[in-house]
């Protein structure tokens, strides 16, 4: 058969299973878009190429496999890089595949052309830049295989617009390329795990996101259930193991509580299953669980050691090597040791203040989790928010809670909550932001009415940049600074004004009410909540400082 370019690429993505992409169109990549027009893939047209790479992420972060997002060249694929680089720090398997201006004009400043190839090299797995129609056939399937391969992350593919146009025979599409098999660990790493979970008197389990990849979480539980371990989770890890779980110790690091960070200063061996030891789980480095030794398990062996010296460092897939160590543990119970972390839990809680009601962060998450219940999956932006929501939302399973952890982007919470939706429609998506993170990609509320998505975007709106807010009254003398605008936003008739419902809880007698009345509207609705500006996230690990010198919360 007779095809080009852009006809093989919609041919190869409806092989690869896709049925959704998210993109728009521009003048290098409307042959693409010619060949989608007769396409099952449902196409979803945004408002900014960022608004697409977010929702592909949504897609690919609540289902677990690849997605795909459409850009053209020169500003769309500028735009694309934010949310390309976000997918590379969580380990997102994203493709993103851009439009490029023809062959014999590459390397000339030609209108729209930039070097997508270049700025995307950082940011991804891998890269092509696509010669011929033929190479569509390699670089396709290439791309899903090494997506998913190992550590997932982003695949950028580049193809020029006569590279799309280009036309070839073909005698059938190439058969799909199997994913790399995933390190296991040796026997003798094994044994000497065993030895030393064996040895220990005060061990802990630190869980990050790798659990959640590698699909591995009742392996996980039921491991730290028969060896009696209390687990803390990295803010990637959160939902692996359920918030009421009597072994289940919170998030640790920056804003976790002051009890979970006093457990592993008195640890005396800390298994990190698929975690990468960030910054802002360690605090300072050299103070980090001070008496334990470290076993570090993960697929990525670049990241053994890169951060924290492991006494045993494991590349290998986390749910093979919980299934080899299932196989040979018997249970064992550490009733000192679980007294001891109990004793730490009672004596320096989590505070929670509960008094505002719907107007206080805590009251008004508490509220929520208990309205939409334990199906819903929650999306959160960046900022004050997503620490408060981090610390105290009940997750239950693994894939319930989607942030920017790693890169930390504003504007990711909105497009990635309609990505979500899209991909599991049957379920509402719960998007929490903030006034300031909402109006990174506020252009995306027009998405959610023209696709009447399962979204309900509940804002804590405090008028302010919240966590710079905190930062500058703590660390900076008070002395505020560009964090906010004069004139506010009205955020519910703006939601309106897309086409979608809005309710401002603080124009009401009746908060109660009208939350319930929102949360009730079918379809996408704005939910604008005003929150004080001076409410802060606590407690808090200063910059540069160890985690057990944490500022606010009980025993400050």
């Amino acid at each position: 058969m007779k095809l080009n370019g852009a006809e093989i690429t919609i041919k190869l993505l409806e092989q690869q299973g896709i049925t959704c992409i998210p993109g728009i169109p521009g003048g290098s990549n409307l042959p693409l878009y010619d060949a989608l027009s007769t396409s099952s893939i449902k196409h979803i047209l945004t408002h900014h190429e960022q608004g697409a790479g977010f929702i592909a992420q949504g897609m690919a972060r609540i289902s677990g496999k690849p997605a795909v997002c459409f850009a053209s060249s020169g500003p769309a694929a500028t735009n694309l890089i934010t949310a390309i680089a976000d997918a590379k720090m969580d380990s997102i398997p994203v493709i993103a595949i851009t439009g490029q201006v023809g062959s014999s004009l590459i390397g000339t400043d030609a209108f729209q052309e930039v070097d997508t190839f270049g700025l995307m090299l950082p940011i991804t797995k891998h890269n092509f830049l696509v010669r011929s129609a033929g190479e569509l056939l390699e670089a396709i399937p290439e791309a899903f295989r090494i997506a998913m391969s190992g550590r997932p992350g982003p695949v950028a593919i580049d193809i020029p617009k006569d590279v799309q146009l280009q036309q070839i025979e073909i005698d059938a599409l190439p058969r799909l390329k199997k994913i790399d098999e995933l390190p296991v660990a040796t026997d003798k790493q094994i044994e000497k795990m065993r030895s030393m979970l064996n040895e220990a008197q005060r061990p802990v389990l630190m869980i990050g996101g790798g659990i959640v990849h590698s699909r591995c979480h009742l392996e996980l539980i039921e491991f730290a259930e028969r060896n009696d371990i209390p687990v803390v989770s990295t803010f990637m890890g959160l939902g692996v193991m359920p918030h009421d779980h009597p072994l289940f110790l919170g998030m640790l690091g920056m804003h976790g509580a002051r009890y979970t960070n006093m457990v592993l200063e008195e640890c005396d061996l800390l298994i990190g299953a698929g975690v990468r030891f960030d910054d802002r789980a360690t605090g300072k480095v050299s103070g980090f669980c001070p008496q334990a030794a470290i076993i570090h398990i993960d697929v990525d062996a670049s990241e053994l050691g890169k951060i924290k010296k492991p006494k045993l460092a494991m590349q290998a897939d986390i749910g093979a090597t919980l299934k080899t160590l299932l196989g040979q543990s018997q249970n064992r119970l550490r009733a000192e040791w679980r007294e001891r972390v109990g004793f730490l839990k009672q004596r320096h809680p989590l505070l929670i203040n509960e008094n505002k009601g719907l107007f206080a962060p805590y009251g008004l998450l508490q509220y929520l989790a208990d309205a939409v219940g334990p199906d819903a999956n929650v999306v959160t932006d960046v900022g004050q928010h997503q620490m408060w929501t981090a610390q105290v939302y009940p997750f239950t399973r693994p894939r319930q809670w989607f942030s920017s952890g790693g890169l930390g982007t504003m504007g990711f919470g909105l497009p990635t909550a309609l990505g979500c939706a899209l991909e599991q429609p049957e379920r509402l998506t719960l998007c929490i932001s903030g006034d300031g993170s909402l109006m990174m990609n506020i252009q995306e509320l027009h998405t959610a009415a023209e696709h009447d998505l399962n979204v309900k975007v509940v804002i804590m709106n405090n008028g302010h940049l919240g966590l710079v807010r905190q930062q500058q009254a703590l660390f900076y003398g008070g002395r505020f600074h560009g964090i906010n605008n004069t004139k506010p936003v009205d955020f519910a008739a703006l939601a309106v004004a897309m086409g979608i419902s809005g309710f401002d809880l603080g124009k009401t007698q009746d908060p109660y009410a009208m939350m319930q009345q929102a949360l009730n509207t079918p379809g996408p609705c704005v939910i604008d909540v005003p929150i004080s500006e001076k409410e802060m996230v606590f407690p808090m690990v200063p910059p540069g400082a160890a985690n057990i010198e944490m500022i606010g919360g009980a025993g400050a």
